[in-house]
């Protein structure tokens, strides 16, 4: 039978350093991957791993759940192959080039810049083996192991009861060899059985009666499958996989609907890292990320920018989340056949090694890809990411996670099933209440688009803090007001199919310096140690979950001057009263699960705050103090309100042009709809756009002005070079405003 070892300890070199011991998993950017500078190490480093004697009559494999970006794998100085893609599954055979003993596995692995995806994107890329590696022994008749990384047994589950059941095994011969198939309930009751010739693809078809369905976080219910090869009455190898038996849909009008239930999906995004850790997490590590996730009341996560660990789908499967698994295809589409290629053996490995999870229901195809310039490769390869996918698996959806400024007529939006949009209304421009007019607008141009919400959130820096918090200013109660607006314009939409926060988690994007942190995208409810839960995360607790709760929030915000004392409660109860050091000083109703109490009094000093609705409360302290605490204040804060999307910066050129802005005339830093407004302005940029070769965003700058003009010209003009954009500035600035 199958024998799975894990290996835990390794030796490891940077290129042109020596070997030492480290445990595995491992990654070598643990440390600078956080520390900000853009300058975390990303070139190539060499494991070497001592692997057990081999034995007599067994085949020898080598599994690596992760290893970014490219890894090349050698046994005893024999090289036996180049995986290139940093999330999913892979394996080698070793038994060729096995000793006796002694026998040592190298690892080459580089996160270095090449065409394999992602290459640009608003996270760091952390190298090295960072997920299991598995030596595995099975016996010469065995189910593939090098089938794209699975196991090789695939169940396809309808709730009439039909289970059909593929099955992959090697050196079978149908004549001597079977498999035996034996479904199981969640509580190991055998509801039935099969008996297959071990043919190169053999399949058994089982009915069983009335299966319990998997409905979700109301109740999760998971069946296994285990498929056995025998030679007669003895095993050689076997593979228990769970699945789950469940309907769905999804309706342009009413949304998502579970086994025949209309279930909004509302959620979180989240990046696999974590402080001081980098990808290198452990099982307890994604058992509290997704215990989290539970608590805050979210139905649906989307696996954000790639395949994550199969520990964590594992878990959602039995947690009940819905899911969306996508590929790192993101930011900026690379024009090269090794690009295109890796786009689609990601595409394979993610929904080959992830088809058995009844808790995945979305394969996303692509991330903001429109970053960069739109063309017909670019269309093409997305199409043929559908059609490998709907091919591959026709039970679920595709889905893409459009950059805000994707017209909302464009060929992008019409690939796949679903579409979902990244909006930032109300942070990296414009106001958060233009969020729900543009959804009405795509709906209406729209209609049979189901429509969803893939990215929205603001950076959330706990130590900023003010009592009339404004755009930019980085404040909790930012946050707060931005996201609360947020799920009161959802809750008005029920044509959304899902909506997904991002992010879950503070998470390392090392290129990053913004309010006053570096090295960290901060729009997390929760911290990137997972230690505190902002008070956004409260706000989301009151919409989705059903047992009371009461949060008094700015306890960060302890100090208050006169002008800065009103409370808010955020709750899923009907009223709160609010009792200052022991007295009662009012009870209110909830109003879209907040009340907010005004001018409370509150004595110099230290204040006892309570929170009570029904049998559950909240207790914080609050300082009376005379005037406002200026550690609160980032301290350049127009500097800080200056800041753009991460991507607006250029930093692929030693080129360097100043940018001069004259006053009273246009320049780079307007926005497109100030600019475009100009018909002398207009004229320039649409000639610029065309000098430049690029069609696309010569021919759609009317939509560009009129649906997503908070952007500005830095923005549109985000694939030039320095020289480049100072020039289009030149011509800008010789017109008057």
């Amino acid at each position: 039978m199958r024998d799975v070892k894990l290996m835990t300890q390794a030796r490891f070199a940077k290129q042109g350093e020596a070997l030492a011991a480290v445990a595995l998993p491992h990654t070598w950017n643990a440390f600078d991957g956080q520390d900000g500078g853009n300058d975390y190490w990303r070139g190539i480093g060499t494991y070497e791993i001592d692997l057990p004697n081999p034995t007599a009559g067994k085949k020898q494999y080598i599994e690596f759940q992760g290893a970014n970006h490219v890894a090349t794998v050698y046994c005893n100085g024999r090289e036996l192959g180049t995986h290139k893609g940093g999330f999913s599954t892979f394996r080698y055979e070793l038994t060729p080039a096995m000793k006796k003993e002694g026998n040592v596995l190298t690892v080459v692995v580089t996160n270095g810049i090449s065409d394999i995806y992602p290459q640009t994107a608003d996270f760091t890329f952390y190298g090295g083996l960072y997920r299991d590696v598995n030596f595995i022994e099975v016996n010469e008749v065995h189910f593939d192991l090098l089938k794209h990384g699975t196991n090789a047994v695939f169940v396809t589950p309808h709730c009439s009861g039909k289970t059909r059941t593929d099955l992959f095994p090697v050196n079978a011969c149908g004549c001597k060899h079977t498999i035996k198939v034996e479904l199981k309930d969640a509580e190991g009751n055998v509801v039935g059985t099969e008996v297959v010739k071990a043919e190169a693809h053999a399949h058994s078809i089982i009915d069983i009666k009335e299966p319990h369905l998997w409905q979700g976080m109301e109740d999760p219910y998971c069946y296994t499958a285990t498929a056995t090869i025998y030679d007669g009455e003895e095993a050689l190898d076997s593979v228990t996989v769970t699945y789950g038996y469940r309907s769905f849909r999804v309706d342009a009008e009413t949304g998502f609907y579970l086994n025949g239930k209309n279930t909004p999906l509302h959620g979180v995004s989240r990046h696999q890292d974590r402080q001081d850790k980098g990808w290198a997490i452990s099982k307890a590590d994604h058992e509290e990320d997704c215990a989290l996730i539970k608590e805050v009341g979210a139905n649906t996560i989307r696996l954000a920018h790639y395949q994550h660990d199969q520990y964590f789908y594992d878990l959602c499967d039995h947690t009940g989340f819905a899911l969306w698994a996508e590929i790192p295809f993101i930011s900026k589409f690379i024009p090269s056949q090794e690009a295109y290629d890796n786009t689609i053996s990601q595409m394979t490995e993610l929904v080959a090694q992830n088809y058995n999870h009844p808790s995945i229901f979305f394969w996303g195809i692509s991330n903001e890809i429109l970053i960069g310039a739109d063309n017909e490769p670019l269309r093409k390869n997305l199409r043929d990411l559908h059609a490998l996918a709907k091919k591959m698996d026709p039970s679920r959806l595709t889905t893409i996670a459009e950059v805000s400024s994707t017209p909302m007529d464009s060929e992008h939006v019409y690939i796949t099933d679903v579409v979902s949009y990244n909006h930032y209304f109300g942070w990296y421009g414009g106001d958060v209440f233009q969020n729900g007019p543009w959804f009405d607008a795509f709906h209406k141009m729209n209609p049979d688009i189901p429509l969803g919400v893939s990215e929205y959130g603001v950076e959330n820096i706990t130590h900023w803090h003010s009592a009339t918090p404004m755009n930019h200013d980085y404040t909790e109660e930012y946050a707060n007001f931005y996201h609360h607006e947020m799920l009161k314009t959802f809750a008005a939409r029920p044509y959304l199919w899902s909506t997904h926060v991002w992010n879950m988690f503070n998470f390392a994007a090392d290129a990053r310096n913004e309010g006053g942190v570096i090295g960290m995208n901060n729009k997390g409810l929760v911290s990137y140690d997972r230690k505190l839960k902002k008070d956004a995360f409260y706000i989301y607790k009151a919409y989705w979950t059903t047992e009371p709760m009461v949060y008094v929030a700015g306890r960060r915000f302890a100090d208050r001057a006169p002008e800065e004392r009103n409370i808010t409660v955020y709750t899923n109860c009907d009223e709160v009263t609010l009792v200052i050091n022991g007295a009662e000083v009012a009870t209110q109703k909830a109003v879209d699960h907040a009340v907010v109490f005004e001018n409370v009094a509150l004595a110099d000093g230290a204040n006892t705050v309570t929170a009570k609705a029904g049998s559950v409360e909240d207790t914080i302290t609050l300082n009376g103090v005379a005037e406002h605490n200026a550690e609160y204040t980032l301290p350049d804060i127009a500097a800080a309100m200056a800041v753009g999307n991460w991507f607006d910066e250029v930093a692929d050129s030693d080129e360097s042009e100043e940018i001069v802005v004259v006053d009273g005339y246009f320049s780079v830093n307007d926005t497109c709809a100030d600019a475009l407004a100009n018909e002398e302005c207009f004229k320039i940029v649409k000639g610029w756009f065309m000098a430049q070769g690029n069609l696309t965003y010569a021919s759609m700058l009317t939509t560009v002005r009129d649906m997503m003009g908070f952007y500005t010209i830095t923005y549109l003009c985000r694939e030039a070079t320095p020289k480049q954009l100072a020039q289009l500035n030149r011509l800008l600035s010789r017109v008057a405003k």
